[in-house]
């Protein structure tokens, strides 16, 4: 990948449904039934792939937060109606079972023709826990091994069908080839799966895995099993140490650094000027009843400001990409489209991927080999 040697960085932005900042709806207008549209989050999409990004994140959580609707459904909704963009929705794996997730995932990889992932993430709260009443909140220790549980449980799933398995032949009345499915036979100290899925293998084999590595006990998780990780630092110094410390667990883990992407949040503003930005937030923090606190890198300013963040993440090898999370939506994603992209382009700085590719391919990844295929009883190493 050697991202530094060639000055470009992969970008992202996060697509909640009206911004980072709680109170962001109320300041800029917006009809909160509007923000239930899926019309609404096409158009975000939209505006992000018309300038080249490399994928959009949808957030959720499983805590009872007005506006937010499920990730997933979001992505499947918007995967057939915008092209050219990865989609990658958080999934709670703390109370989803893996067989429900891999078919869920599966299915926005053929809806959206190759550009799905998923961000396995952990549910922490007792509240959390009481809404679905099987069991207790955990540390975060067991969280996570639960977590890397689900996603080897998943990429099994995924497996369970070769590429050739649906055969369609009208002569003997046969849809598939049963020799083709695999059970995936799956014990661990979570989860029991038996397996095969009753979804076909994905058109990537196995979807981009995003996790973020904020908590330590998630680092080795996504030492494993991460094709990118996302990351989230005070500053640039801060974010060079944590890409480091990724890179040498993945090393540690047996895999090569270079095939993991490490993207920095960073959350953004937009307005003419530094000013206009900070007074535009003490409004935001005045009607939110609070100040939102920095959770990574944050810009606010005109879009040079924005420019010369990434341009100085690249110098300093803070991250092989960028996360936007805009605080306010759509107003910073169009500005980020309108001008932060040519600013990107022109000083050579953005890595744009080869318009319609697959996901994987954008961020130079292979596509797996089925291990089910080659030797049914082979464990699942991807």
């Amino acid at each position: 990948m050697s991202p530094f040697s060639e000055a470009r960085m992969h970008l992202a932005v996060e697509l909640p449904a009206a911004g980072r900042h709680p109170a962001a709806s109320r300041w800029a207008g917006l009809d909160p039934d509007v923000l239930l549209t899926g019309a609404h989050h096409a158009a975000l999409v939209r505006t992000a792939a018309r300038r080249g990004l490399d994928l959009a994140f949808v957030p959720h959580t499983v805590a009872p937060v007005p506006g937010l609707l499920d990730a997933v459904a979001v992505a499947a909704r918007v995967a057939p109606v915008v092209a050219g963009i990865g989609l990658v929705p958080t999934v709670t794996v703390t109370h989803t079972e893996p067989f429900h997730t891999s078919k869920a995932i599966a299915g926005l990889d053929i809806v959206s023709g190759g550009r799905a992932g998923w961000e396995p993430a952990v549910s922490h709260t007792p509240e959390e826990a009481a809404l679905f009443g099987r069991k207790p909140a955990a540390a975060a220790a067991e969280l996570w091994r639960e977590a890397a549980e689900a996603i080897e449980a998943v990429v099994r799933l995924w497996d369970s069908w070769e590429d050739d398995a649906v055969i369609r032949d009208v002569a003997t009345g046969r849809y598939l080839d049963r020799d083709k499915l695999h059970r995936v036979d799956f014990t661990g100290e979570f989860f029991s799966v038996a397996g095969p899925s009753i979804t076909p293998r994905p058109p990537q084999g196995h979807p981009l895995v995003v996790l973020r590595a904020d908590e330590p006990e998630a680092l080795p998780v996504a030492a494993r099993w991460a094709d990118a990780v996302r990351i989230a630092a005070p500053d640039l110094p801060s974010a060079a140490a944590a890409r480091d410390r990724v890179r040498a667990a993945v090393a540690a883990a047996g895999r090569d650094p270079e095939d993991v992407t490490v993207l920095l949040d960073v959350e953004v503003h937009l307005a003419p000027d530094r000013d206009r930005a900070r007074r535009d937030l003490a409004e935001l923090d005045a009607l939110a009843g609070a100040p939102l606190p920095a959770s990574s890198v944050r810009v606010l300013g005109p879009p040079t400001d924005l420019a010369d963040t990434i341009g100085a993440a690249v110098r300093v090898g803070a991250a092989d990409g960028v996360t936007l999370v805009p605080l306010v939506l759509p107003a910073d994603l169009d500005v980020v489209a309108g001008q932060v992209v040519p600013l990107l382009a022109g000083r050579g700085l953005l890595r744009t991927g080869r318009a319609g590719g697959s996901l994987r391919s954008r961020f130079g990844l292979r596509r797996p080999a089925n291990h089910y295929a080659a030797n049914p009883t082979a464990e699942v190493t991807a």
